[in-house]
């Protein structure tokens, strides 16, 4: 997959076309949702950056690759437990890109690796007596988790000579729990769910 990638990469910077590098960085509003969760789940606020190149193909259609660092996860609570997942990602969205003057808008699809992950909150214990208790927890999660994504991408954006800025929304399509029910039946199934604010500079041809 990497291999692909960077042939996607090398094409484009080869190509006679009009292309633009640039960088990028902005907020993600993130969660970890999905089917037979017992719990409830919420939104967490972490951030991505990295770098985009922008070739343009036909008139006012581009496409758009990148690579970017995205930290996400979400808060999940229950009667037992109170805990944040953060998940740092290594993802590749390709993107078609459509200019109508200032505004843009683009979708395609989005490639994403694990790099890590720790789950960081409280949970309840059993005290002597048969009270209750909780106690503060943290432990690496990388092994709960599925190292490949893939996401669907969606945003729309302002473009202001070399300043942009955009909101995009990122939904993953696979399960990415790896960790199994004693009873083996109603395993919880996740998704990655992100909302995306960011600025971006374009550096020229």
């Amino acid at each position: 997959m990497k291999q692909f990638f960077f042939l996607l990469f090398g094409l484009l910077l080869s190509s006679g076309a009009y292309a633009q590098l640039g960088v990028k960085a902005g907020i993600n509003q993130s969660v970890l949702n999905g089917e037979n969760i017992d719990g409830s789940t919420n939104y967490k606020t972490s951030y991505h950056a990295g770098v985009f190149y922008e070739a343009k193909l036909i008139g006012p259609l581009s496409v758009q690759p990148e690579l970017l660092y995205s930290s996400q996860g979400g808060n999940f609570k229950s009667q037992f437990e109170d805990f944040d997942t953060k998940m740092h990602y290594f993802t590749v969205p390709v993107l078609a890109k459509v200019h109508v003057g200032p505004v843009f808008v683009e979708a395609g699809p989005q490639f994403s690796f694990l790099l890590d992950a720790t789950k960081d909150g409280t949970q309840r214990v059993q005290g002597t007596g048969g009270a209750a208790s909780y106690e503060d927890y943290k432990r690496g999660a990388t092994g709960d988790f599925k190292r490949g994504d893939f996401s669907l991408c969606a945003g729309v954006g302002l473009k202001f000579s070399a300043l942009l800025i955009g909101a995009r929304f990122n939904a993953g399509l696979n399960d990415i729990n790896d960790v199994d029910n004693l009873s083996g039946v109603n395993d919880a199934r996740l998704k990655n769910r992100v909302f995306q604010g960011y600025v971006a500079l374009q550096l020229g041809h």
